[in-house]
């Protein structure tokens, strides 16, 4: 698929944040500690989702969608491990977090090596050196990870790295490991936070939610029907947030996860970025706190402080790259340090193309300059999901008709993008 985007044009009107994909990843992965029926409701229609779907079914899971977006999940008497759909699993890094879950079913197993954003070496090393303190032995392999898990047990585990799928790993493998296990330095980022509440839905017992210590005393059965809401997507209300700023745009983004915004919107504040929170009130699930954001015609600064990311409560490492189109539009200079990934930043540099003036210090920091006016050009869609959507924010701001090839990396994780786009004055066409 490819868009054709006639840019140059302010957007108006109102937009609603949809429900996060990794959420959606990590809950779908934890349905299988489940013996009973999992009902996720409002799940979002992406290829990721699409992908894991393929992933259970092909275990011998019933998965099938009910209503519009509520996704219903039925375990099978014993999961078929063997026919696991190695191509739908290669094109998803969410595979890994299926090991957690797996090692109260099989004693040994594989499941094949992750894929997902090309963004460097991304290591898996934080989930095996935590999973090995539970008695599970992982051995890799050219295309495929070896388990073996003769006695797991309980630990304390210090994460050798405060990773939000490695976190939300070991919880789903503590959850059915009788005893207390205990995570030091885990994410407390809001996919961790969504999986913890469902767990508790379980009957698993975990202390510390929302910090970076959890103490989790695990259920060894489970089978409970349970029906649990998504939380709502901070980094989609990010992406509408840097739309808005990029393209001078009035908006009002509904539907906020205020806690995981909070420094974005401050450091958004600083640049000179107009907005106002005009309600504030709680989710579907009851515990993700939700806002609605009005945004207006702004002169944008730069900052003179680099702009970084770090894991929650810091700047959240998805919403990093939002920063980057919004700096062509600043006054000044514009340093972003992108220090987690190798490779992101490389792709920052696409947006030259369009006109942008980026200085590629090193593979991890980019200096841009700003204000400049962007011109329509046609552009391959890189193969990560947040540098591919920075590119069509960019794109809605330069003048002229520009093409985007290839947006199967952004349909990963955005629903109908280009129509809800549409809707708000974009002029974006399927070709």
């Amino acid at each position: 698929m490819n868009l054709k985007i006639k840019g140059g044009a302010k957007l108006k009107g109102i937009v609603t944040t949809n429900t996060s994909k990794n959420s959606a990843m990590g809950l779908m992965a934890a349905s299988l500690l489940n013996k009973g029926k999992t009902v996720l409701r409002k799940v979002p229609h992406i290829e990721e989702v699409n992908r894991m779907i393929e992933i259970l079914h092909s275990l011998g899971v019933n998965v099938r969608w009910i209503r519009k977006d509520d996704l219903e999940i039925v375990p099978p008497a014993k999961l078929k491990i063997k026919n696991i759909n190695k191509k739908s699993a290669i094109k998803t890094r969410s595979i890994i977090m299926l090991i957690g879950p797996l090692i109260h079913e099989f004693k040994k197993f594989s499941i094949p090596q992750p894929g997902g954003c090309k963004l460097g070496l991304r290591t898996v090393k934080p989930h095996l050196f935590a999973l090995e303190k539970l008695g599970v032995n992982i051995k890799t392999l050219s295309k495929e990870y070896e388990i073996n898990n003769q006695k797991i047990k309980s630990s304390k585990i210090v994460l050798y790295e405060s990773g939000d799928t490695t976190t939300e790993n070991i919880l789903m493998a503590a959850a059915r490991i009788k005893g207390k296990t205990t995570i030091k330095l885990a994410s407390a980022n809001y996919q961790v936070q969504d999986l913890c509440y469902f767990l508790t839905k379980l009957g698993v017992k975990i202390k510390g939610i929302g910090t970076t210590t959890l103490i989790i005393s695990g259920k060894p059965k489970i089978k409970t029907p349970v029906e649990y809401y998504l939380s709502e997507d901070p980094i989609e209300s990010m992406f509408f947030l840097s739309v808005s700023a990029t393209t001078n745009s009035t908006l009002t983004i509904k539907r906020c996860p205020i806690d995981f915004l909070e420094l974005e919107l401050l450091k958004l504040e600083k640049m000179g970025f107009n907005f106002k929170i005009i309600k504030k009130y709680k989710g579907r699930n009851n515990f993700t706190n939700l806002v609605d954001i009005k945004t207006f015609p702004s002169k944008l600064k730069a900052l003179e402080e680099k702009i970084y990311a770090r894991p929650f409560p810091g700047l959240n490492i998805d919403n990093l790259p939002f920063f980057v189109p919004i700096a062509t539009q600043a006054r000044g200079q514009t340093l972003i340090h992108d220090w987690v990934y190798e490779h992101r930043a490389i792709y920052y540099i696409e947006l030259v193309k369009l006109g942008a003036k980026i200085i590629l210090a090193d593979p991890y920091r980019v200096y841009i300059n700003g204000p400049t006016r962007l011109k329509a050009t046609e552009i391959i869609c890189p193969s990560a999901l947040r540098p591919a959507t920075i590119i069509l924010i960019a794109m809605l701001k330069a003048q002229g008709t520009s093409i985007l090839h290839n947006v199967y990396p952004i349909n990963r994780g955005y629903e109908n993008l280009s129509n809800r786009l549409n809707k708000i004055g974009a002029q974006i066409k399927i070709i």
